[in-house]
């Protein structure tokens, strides 16, 4: 048997085609090197080739009623806020938005119109090392960020286990110190958990994915005070086995510290629930929208010990138009070969988890249901290929816990997008991911009224830039000047934006939502923000049953939140907003804007 014919036996991928429909061969190493890290000999083949198909059944919630088989749930269209948590100042939290900000939020967001809140990942990262703060690298995807814990609502905290000169300069960084946050957290949280009787927090016998993250974090912090990393793969060799005689007996010695990580997965949940009651109290039909990251860090606690995640494999992206070497994400991903074998089941577990929390679900990068771009140990974007997973009994995982928790399940199909692949989602009732700026065609930006009812539309996302930096090119700019693109694309970008944003006034005039003589005076330094109401009112009016606006937007940001294939060139997940959240509700761009959508989508509609 030859190599390729070996490699498709394991759902392996030798050729790809890449956007603009290049085919791209996988090198024979790295065809090789998968079929190693898959278990080729250990492991036996695929019983059957995966087809691009939706299975017979696997029907997903849709918002607004109308969930049989038949009618899809025709009328309802809602709006609502997307942002990230990190970025929201308050004059109580600690320097880093939290829980009872998210529950705050849901107030004003709930008496403008918005049916749902919007989040970045809130899974766990890594406590003890919070400078990995990126939401889409976490360390297990089952679990929360305690980071986000509202301190001063926990039961049993007293105004004098924080410093409020502390608090005043974590409050007042245009940047979210992680690591200080974490410090006065942690602090404060242990002072309360040393202080509560025995009695007033049973775990009783937890999950053992739970145990397994709470005794990690355990380890974790101990490996880091001794002068290890927080991941596993940093750790001495006796360490890394959790089922290891060193680890049975840390763990012995340790219970109060393991105690301790339980307590805070315990707080979060309670905090996370009481934003989504309060989101419910608002009168939002959707409540709490979660994003769900497409891998984990290889060396975090959602890898160790797993027989089905693949640390020597990485997940990314071929090049592509925002990055002509392609993208290495640094994710683990589990093994296709294993999912195929367990019909799907650890899949199954995880969105099982995800979708109790949410009244919508995100799914990162959706494409990774059917394939994934892996990349071998020592290989970079240019060698890798795809591999395929078990896309049917994925599919019917997905749609039995979105019917079951009664959530809308939306697929980021963004880049590149096998043909295919948006039908098979349309049949599922996912919801498809529309980007305004990515919807051009030879004639321009495609009109709203022609976006497809089955999706979410927005006019940007946290990979991309805010709208005002978007009018004035300051992506094409970022990307040219990190070097992910060339002089010549950095110039034929720059001139595209020239035209789109011709086009894009032509588009508000035509629409009634712009007056012909007042284009003439909006020149490319920057938007105005009837420029911004506009732009959001025009999008607002797609028949597509989700529409979101961000909160950078809202506020007018200018900056982007996150630069992608940057790591420390770009300050990413740390940016927060400008005004604190009662300044931002009150200001004339938040009431227009919200106004605008309440009028496009009111909810007196159905």
């Amino acid at each position: 048997m030859s190599l390729e014919d070996r490699a498709r036996a394991y759902g392996i991928q030798p050729d790809y085609e890449g956007i603009g429909g290049k085919i791209h061969r996988a090198p024979a190493a790295t065809l090789e090197k998968l079929l190693a890290a898959f278990g080729e000999g250990r492991l036996p083949p695929l019983t059957d080739e995966p087809q691009l198909v939706a299975p017979a059944g696997a029907l997903c919630h849709v918002p607004g009623g109308g969930n049989s088989d038949t009618d899809g749930g025709k009328s309802a269209r809602f709006w609502g806020i997307a942002l990230q948590l990190y970025q929201l100042r308050s004059p109580r939290n600690w320097g880093i938005g939290d829980f009872a900000d998210l529950a705050w939020l849901a107030g004003p967001a709930g008496a403008a119109g918005a049916d749902f809140l919007g989040l970045n990942p809130l899974h766990a990262l890594f406590l003890s090392d919070p400078r990995r703060c990126s939401p889409f690298s976490p360390s297990n995807r089952r679990f929360l960020n305690p980071l986000y814990i509202a301190v001063d609502h926990v039961p049993g905290f007293t105004p004098d286990m924080a410093d409020p000169a502390t608090l005043a300069r974590l409050r007042a960084t245009d940047l979210v110190d992680y690591p200080a946050v974490a410090q006065a957290k942690l602090g404060a949280l242990r002072r309360i958990f040393a202080q509560m009787p025995a009695r007033a927090f049973d775990p009783g016998d937890p999950d053992p994915e739970l145990a397994r993250h709470a005794l990690f974090e355990a380890v974790s912090a101990h490996m880091v005070a001794q002068g290890h990393g927080a991941g596993w793969l940093a750790w001495p060799e006796e360490w890394r086995d959790c089922d290891g005689a060193t680890l049975r007996a840390f763990a012995a010695q340790a219970g109060e510290e393991i105690r301790f990580h339980l307590w805070l997965q315990h707080l979060a949940g309670e905090q996370l629930a009481a934003a989504r009651t309060a989101c419910e109290a608002a009168g939002m039909r959707i409540g709490l929208y979660l994003d769900f990251a497409v891998g984990e860090a290889a060396d975090g606690s959602g890898s160790w010990g797993s027989p089905i995640v693949l640390p020597d494999v990485r997940v990314g992206a071929p090049p592509d138009y925002f990055n002509e070497q392609g993208q290495d994400w640094g994710l683990a991903p589990l093994s296709p070969v294993a999912m195929a074998a367990e019909r799907a089941a650890p899949f199954r577990s995880l969105i099982e988890a995800a979708t109790r929390q949410a009244g919508a679900l995100r799914i990162d990068h959706a494409m990774g249901l059917w394939q994934l771009f892996l990349m071998p140990e020592g290989a970079g974007a240019e060698d890798g290929t795809y591999a395929r997973y078990p896309l049917a009994d994925m599919l019917t995982a997905l749609a039995d816990a979105s019917r079951k928790n009664r959530t809308v399940i939306i697929g980021e199909d963004l880049g590149n997008v096998p043909a295919g692949f948006r039908e098979v989602m349309e049949a599922c009732r996912i919801l498809s991911y529309r980007i305004f700026f990515f919807e051009r065609d030879e004639d321009g930006f495609i009109p709203p009224e022609d976006y497809p009812r089955e999706a979410l539309v927005c006019l940007s996302t946290h990979d991309l830039p805010t709208f005002r930096g978007w009018w004035r090119g300051d992506d094409v700019a970022l990307r040219a000047g990190f070097g992910f693109i060339s002089p010549e694309a950095a110039e034929e970008q720059g001139a595209g934006r020239v035209r789109e944003r011709a086009d894009l006034l032509k588009d508000l005039v035509a629409a009634g939502l712009l007056d012909a003589t007042v284009v003439g005076r909006i020149g490319p330094e920057d938007a105005p923000a009837l420029l911004t109401i506009a732009v959001h009112r025009h999008l607002a009016r797609a028949p597509s049953r989700l529409f979101a606006v961000r909160l950078e937007d809202l506020a007018g940001e200018l900056e982007p939140v996150n630069v992608p294939s940057t790591v420390d060139e770009y300050p990413n997940w740390r940016r927060k907003l400008g005004p604190d959240l009662d300044a931002l509700c009150d200001s004339s761009l938040y009431r227009d804007i919200t106004a605008g959508l309440a009028a496009e989508r009111p909810k007196d509609s159905e």
